[in-house]
C-alpha cells in the first residue's frame, strides 16, 4: 500500500539507486564517483545505465527528472537516476552474479563503453561495427 513516490523501507532495500555520477571518470570521489577511476566511464547517462542493466535481466526503473544532489550541472544529459531491483522479497539477489550494488555499478561501467551508441560515436575503435553504418554519416556533410 505504498503511495507512488514513497516506497516502504523494504522496497528501498531491494531497489538501489544508481546515479550516472557514480560511474563517471570525469568526477572525483568528492563529486560522487563510487568506483575506481580506471573502471569508470566518461560521462555515462542514466539511459545507458538503464540499457545495460535491463539487458542483463534486472528490473530497472528510470527516473528521468531526478538529479544527483552533488551535480551542479543541470543539463539534461546529467539528469536521471536508475533504480534497480537488487534483491527479491526474501532478500536473495535477483541475479546471483550481482550480490552487491557495487557489483552492479562495476558491471554497468564495464559494459557501457561497449554499447553500440558508444562504439559508433567514438569512431574507429571497432571497425566491424562501423561498416553497416558507414553510408549514413557522409550524407549530411556533403550538402555544405
Amino acid at each position: 500500500a505504498a503511495a507512488t513516490g514513497a516506497a516502504s523501507p523494504a522496497d528501498k532495500e531491494r531497489f538501489i539507486c544508481i546515479y550516472p555520477a557514480y560511474l563517471n571518470n570525469k568526477k572525483t570521489i568528492a563529486e560522487g564517483r563510487r568506483i575506481p577511476i580506471d573502471k569508470a566511464v566518461e560521462n555515462p547517462t542514466s539511459t545507458e545505465i538503464q540499457d545495460v542493466c535491463a539487458a542483463v535481466g534486472f528490473n530497472v526503473l528510470l527516473e528521468k527528472n531526478k538529479m544527483y544532489p552533488r551535480e551542479w550541472n543541470r543539463d539534461v544529459q546529467y539528469r536521471g537516476r536508475v533504480r534497480i531491483q537488487l534483491k527479491q522479497d526474501d532478500g536473495n539477489p535477483c541475479l546471483p552474479q550481482f550480490p552487491t550494488r557495487k557489483s552492479v555499478m562495476l558491471y554497468a561501467a564495464e559494459t557501457i563503453p561497449k554499447l553500440k551508441t558508444r562504439t559508433q560515436k567514438m569512431g574507429g575503435s571497432d571497425q566491424s561495427l562501423q561498416q553497416g553504418e558507414g553510408g549514413k554519416k557522409g550524407k549530411g556533410k556533403k550538402k555544405k
